[in-house]
């Protein structure tokens, strides 16, 4: 169960750590906005690399999650 946990956190991480920087990149660089995340929240463009960091921080403890549960071994 901890592996499955781990896979969903880490993918979902991706998914918003992705969103940040293509909001952050669109936004900074070309004055437009791509992606989905600006239709639900409207941020400035440096509020976006706090969500960057929000999705590295889901990816960290999926890893982490899911090599305690490797660790742990099968009992």
């Amino acid at each position: 169960m901890r592996t499955t946990i781990g896979y969903t956190l880490e993918s979902i991480g991706y998914v918003i750590g992705a969103q940040g920087v293509l909001s952050f990149v669109s936004q900074t660089f070309f004055g437009t906005e791509w992606g989905w995340l600006h239709k639900v929240a409207d941020l400035p463009p440096t509020a976006y690399l706090g969500v960057v960091a929000v999705g590295l921080a889901l990816v960290v403890s999926g890893v982490r999650t899911r090599k305690a549960a490797g660790r742990r071994g099968i009992a």
